[in-house]
């Protein structure tokens, strides 16, 4: 099984990390060079990317099946964006979040300090979900080993209780098929399966909510005819839109670039080529005597194989460390190749394996880095 879009990748590694970082298109590199450029020549300024803005809005609505552009708020952290979820609660209302949740989710509703934060086994949340619940955030895939959460089922158990749900889908958008009506809340980094920037996010509400909750320090970028009202306070913009933070604008180009990749690759197939390369790494783990963590996910979390983590090292493949094991994340830019290099490393069966060739564009040399 070759990658599904070799074209665009070429690496120095087998990167095996896009669940800390996803790799960038060569046409994304293209494009961020002549915004750059662009930028230098004196031909950009405020405005630069600003074009790009609303086409990376009506992207990312379309990869979350049933919202529109009008439900879409842009920022620039996960974190940042839960920011008028949590403002909104009542003191003391009951918060319940899955044990061991990436900390972007639990620590702004542990430390805003008049919450009651309550939580319970990952497997158990659904049936953990009680009448004095006010909502329950959690990540749809779980950054630490992978495990996804059947959404249907926990959107269910919080209708029940009369509680809202907020999901954070940076571990999930890109590889995974998701829906709007299956959360109250989004919120979703583009740097990881999205390939895009580190410094864009999206935060996903619909109208009715909208305007329940509110912007927390909003900006100018949030009003409803920004340009007219930079020194004249008016109104917010009348959707989510009212959310959105001044933007990154190489980011912007960045982010944009990457969905467009996402889009016509499609999720489905891209959900397809990512679960097969995990499945055929569980059933080799499993052959060499390992117990990766189960699930269908794109993400495979290997307990006690930290020992192996130099030998990975020293044969160039990028994994990482979390939680007392390994960490492996299969995209669209691997391929079985990937797979077996890094079970043969694990069974310790051959030597280290050399180094791949260099990418060289134009005249420069782009090196994937080793860091986790």
């Amino acid at each position: 099984m070759s990658s599904l879009a070799p074209s665009e990748f070429v690496t120095e590694t087998t990167y095996l990390n896009t669940a800390s970082f996803g790799l960038p298109a060569a046409s994304t590199l293209v494009e961020l060079d002549a915004a750059t450029a662009r930028w230098a020549a004196g031909r950009g300024g405020a405005t630069m990317a600003d074009e790009h803005v609303e086409p990376l809005r009506e992207a990312f609505a379309r990869l979350i099946v049933g919202a529109s552009a009008d439900d879409i708020g842009i920022g620039n952290t996960a974190a940042g964006m839960l920011g008028p979820v949590v403002a909104a609660l009542p003191p003391g209302a009951e918060v319940l979040i899955p044990e061991g949740e990436f900390t972007s989710v639990s620590l702004p509703f542990v430390h805003r300090g008049d919450l009651t934060v309550r939580f319970a086994p990952l497997h158990q949340l659904a049936e953990e979900v009680r009448p004095e619940t006010a909502l329950v955030a959690l990540s749809v895939v779980q950054s630490a080993d992978g495990r996804v959460t059947d959404l249907s089922a926990l959107r269910a158990a919080t209708r029940a209780a009369d509680a809202e749900l907020l999901v954070d889908a940076t571990q999930a958008a890109g590889w995974l098929p998701l829906r709007f009506a299956d959360a109250d809340y989004w919120v979703c980094a583009t740097f990881k399966w999205l390939i895009g920037a580190r410094s864009v996010a999206f935060f996903a509400v619909s109208p009715e909510r909208a305007h329940r909750i509110r912007p927390v320090s909003p900006g100018w970028y949030a009003t409803e005819d920004r340009w007219s009202q930079l020194y004249h306070p008016g109104a917010l913009a009348d959707s989510a839109r009212r959310f959105d933070t001044t933007p990154d604008w190489s980011g912007v180009v960045t982010a944009r670039s990457g969905l467009r990749l996402i889009e016509d690759l499609t999720v489905d197939a891209i959900h397809a080529h990512d679960l097969a390369l995990a499945e055929r790494f569980r059933t080799g783990l499993t052959d060499l005597g390992h117990t990766p963590v189960p699930g269908d996910s794109a993400i495979v979390s290997v307990p006690g194989t930290i020992e192996a983590e130099e030998r990975l090292r020293a044969a160039d493949i990028v994994a990482a460390a979390r939680g007392g094991a390994l960490r492996f994340a299969f995209h669209l830019y691997n391929s079985a190749d990937d797979v077996d290099r890094a079970l043969r490393v694990l069974g310790a069966r051959v030597s280290p394996i050399p180094r791949r060739g260099c990418w060289t564009r134009g005249s420069s040399r782009h090196r994937v880095g080793r860091g986790r």
